[in-house]
């Protein structure tokens, strides 16, 4: 299932995603690192934040931050076609961060993940664009609103300090 189902800890690690070139996307794999979730749309006004999305990347990713992109139909923005997206998203922006297939974000229907990111700080996505910033040990999370930018003093400030967190213990 999409999303997976989630364990007792209650951390990110404890969820699946589709990557978006097909097979499993656990996100035990990014266990200790902070990961930026954001729900990407290709033709919104906001599409062109993938260029400051893929510069986060380049920037943090050797420090440990992951990108985790997760392309949604929620507001009626996106293609259905997971591979159209893929293509567009390395045309248009050269992405090279993980991206998930399209998910539920909202509502009854949100995978998993995004219930459990909702949960933990204010609600879910109301755009495309919205971020939830989780912290090194999966379990705490800020969300910044789409009009927040991937350049944005806040959310680069909130970044940094994530990464300078101490890695929990095993």
């Amino acid at each position: 299932m999409a999303g997976g189902a989630m364990a007792a800890d209650g951390a990110i690690w404890d969820f699946t995603m589709e990557a978006i070139e097909g097979g499993p996307l656990p996100l035990s794999q990014f266990r200790g690192r902070p990961v930026l979730v954001v729900n990407t749309a290709s033709f919104c006004g906001y599409t062109p934040q993938y260029a400051g999305l893929q510069k986060l990347h380049e920037t943090y990713a050797p420090r440990g931050l992951v990108v985790l992109g997760v392309p949604s139909q929620d507001f009626n923005q996106e293609s259905s076609d997971n591979k159209k997206i893929k293509d567009f998203c390395e045309a248009n922006y050269n992405i090279e961060f993980p991206m998930t297939t399209v998910s539920r974000i909202r509502g009854p229907q949100a995978v998993p993940l995004y219930a459990f990111l909702a949960e933990r700080d204010g609600g879910p996505p109301r755009w495309n664009f919205h971020k939830y910033l989780v912290a090194r040990d999966g379990r705490a999370v800020r969300g910044f609103a789409t009009q927040t930018g991937p350049e944005a003093r806040d959310l680069v400030q909130a970044i940094e300090a994530a990464l300078a967190a101490p890695a929990p213990a095993a």
